[in-house]
This record gives C-alpha cells, structure tokens and sequence, in this order.
C-alpha cells in the first residue's frame, strides 16, 4: 500500500473517493466544487492510501485550538475518513490514522479528537476512548486520544 499526504483537495483522487464515501453514506451533495473549495480552506490535510494503482481509502485531518479564558491546547480533528468496502480489514485503516495522528503530533497536538457512529471498536482497538461528556454538533459520539 502507498500513501500520499495531500492539501488541495482539487486532487481527482481524493475527489472521487470523497464522492464513493458519501455515495455509500447516502448524502446527497449539490455542490461538489464548493464542497471541495471549502476543504481547501484553512490546515486540512489528507492522506491517501492505495493499492495497484488503485485508490483504497483517504482520512482529512487538521488542527486546531481548544481555548477557555485560561488554557490554550492544541489538539488535532479527524474530519473524515473512509476506506473502500474491498480494501477493509486489511490494514489500510490503521496505517491511515496512524500516519494522520503522526503528523498532527508534529504540529504540536497533544490530543486528537474524532466523532464516530460507525467505527466505535476500531477507535477504541486504536487507544482512544469515549468522551462522554463532549458533544458534536452532528450527534455522533465523540472519542479523543492523548498523543
């Protein structure tokens, strides 16, 4: 398997994995290249993974600040992150995240954050645990790392 570090997400393969991983979540998307113009915005950043010439999977990532009126900590986002059907168990998944979590450690994060309604055992097989006590906008659970 080889992996590919992106940040423009005009990138045709990241594009087209993009578009299978919503296709199989059933999200409808109107506007692709304004999706994908908002992804070029700001630190986000994406790993892709493949196989033969084949793309097998992707995980977009970034920084970003925790702040209170006293701390300041630096912690990483797992934004999205999909592997192909075919490509799973094998491996892909793993190696994806732990390039991801690698690098948002080179940035200064001390944690990395992600939601997940799917992919519960494979987190926590991974060294993270539940937050129960954050909450994400999109309902989903939350579940952090320490780095």
């Amino acid at each position: 398997m080889k992996y590919e570090l992106i940040s423009d997400f005009t990138h045709t393969g990241f594009q087209t994995m993009f578009r299978a991983y919503f296709e199989e979540l059933q999200i409808l998307v109107r506007d692709w290249e304004g999706l994908f113009k908002e992804m070029d915005a700001g630190e986000n950043e994406a790993y892709l993974a493949s196989e033969n010439g084949e793309y097998a999977g992707f995980i977009q990532f970034c920084p970003m600040e925790l702040t209170s009126w006293f701390f300041v900590c630096r912690a990483g986002l797992i934004r999205e992150f999909w592997v192909r059907p075919e490509a799973r168990e094998r491996g892909a998944g793993s190696e994806l995240l732990r390039l991801a979590e690698a690098r948002l450690a080179e940035g200064g994060a001390g944690a990395v954050l992600l939601t997940t309604d799917t992919a519960e055992r494979f987190y926590l097989a991974r060294g993270y645990a539940p937050a129960p006590r954050a909450a994400a906008r999109n309902g989903d659970g939350v579940y952090f790392k320490v780095l």
